[in-house]
């Protein structure tokens, strides 16, 4: 189900609201959670082309509740900040969300979604449903490993990007064994991982956001989402880099 386009455009910078104003210290608070460990080369013939398409897919969580479901989550934050990095190339992200869905069933769709968009990086946020519905740990395996492999294959970089952190929920979901999978596989793939859950665990314990009463103030799920935007971002512009000299088409 499609939750939004986010089409390219400068004017997405005018919207960022007080909520998000100066928040990039509460973001660098669990900065050194997120890094490059493999190039993304797709991403940078992207900017090299000066097109950047990016899609995301995944669950609920990619939006935020009430009226800035759309306009303040994380996927137009990131759109946000890789054009403040990248001011001479078109950015565009599109967004594929679908509630409650876990990994083997967000697979079957991710053929027709990069056909359609052929992006240069897919951001794959899953493994919060197959947590709360005790997913057999290698079944879980085998749809990441077979989304992967449709997604390389459709020349797109990927990040793995598992569930959040709730102090809510902490003791109820057992989620470790599937950020785990998710560690390994995105290693054995050579693929980014964006650990969610440690960067919204180290901001709570270290009192930056309180996640405890997030689901009841929007200003913190706003800020919360502006800052994983952010990181995004960084990111990805931080594994193209990886890649030497990326060279423009010639078509």
């Amino acid at each position: 189900m499609r939750a939004g386009v986010v089409a390219c455009s400068m004017l997405a910078l005018l919207f960022a609201g007080p909520a998000v104003a100066g928040n990039e210290e509460a973001c660098a608070a669990a900065a050194n959670l997120v890094h490059a460990d493999f190039s993304a080369p797709h991403v940078a013939a992207g900017i090299a082309n000066k097109a950047l398409k990016v899609l995301v897919v995944g669950t609920t969580s990619s939006m935020i509740g009430g009226p800035n479901s759309t306009s303040k989550a994380y996927p137009v934050r990131l759109q946000e900040d890789l054009i403040r990095r990248l001011p001479e190339v078109a950015v565009k992200v599109t967004t594929f969300a679908k509630p409650r869905e876990t990994a083997a069933e967000a697979e079957k769709a991710l053929e027709s979604l990069v056909a359609a968009e052929k992006p240069d990086l897919v951001v794959w946020q899953t493994g919060t449903f197959d947590a709360m519905r005790s997913v057999d740990i290698d079944d879980f395996r085998v749809a990441l490993d077979d989304g992967i492999d449709t997604l390389q294959s459709a020349q797109s970089d990927v990040v793995l990007m598992n569930m959040q952190y709730s102090p809510r929920t902490e003791s109820m979901i057992a989620v470790g064994s599937y950020a785990e999978t998710m560690r390994l596989v995105a290693m054995q793939h050579e693929i980014l991982l964006f650990d969610r859950f440690a960067v919204m665990k180290q901001w709570n314990e270290l009192g930056t956001f309180d996640l405890y009463g997030a689901t009841k103030k929007t200003d913190v799920a706003e800020r919360v989402h502006d800052c994983i935007g952010r990181l995004l971002g960084a990111l990805a512009v931080e594994a193209a880099a990886k890649v030497a000299g990326p060279r423009k088409d010639t078509n």
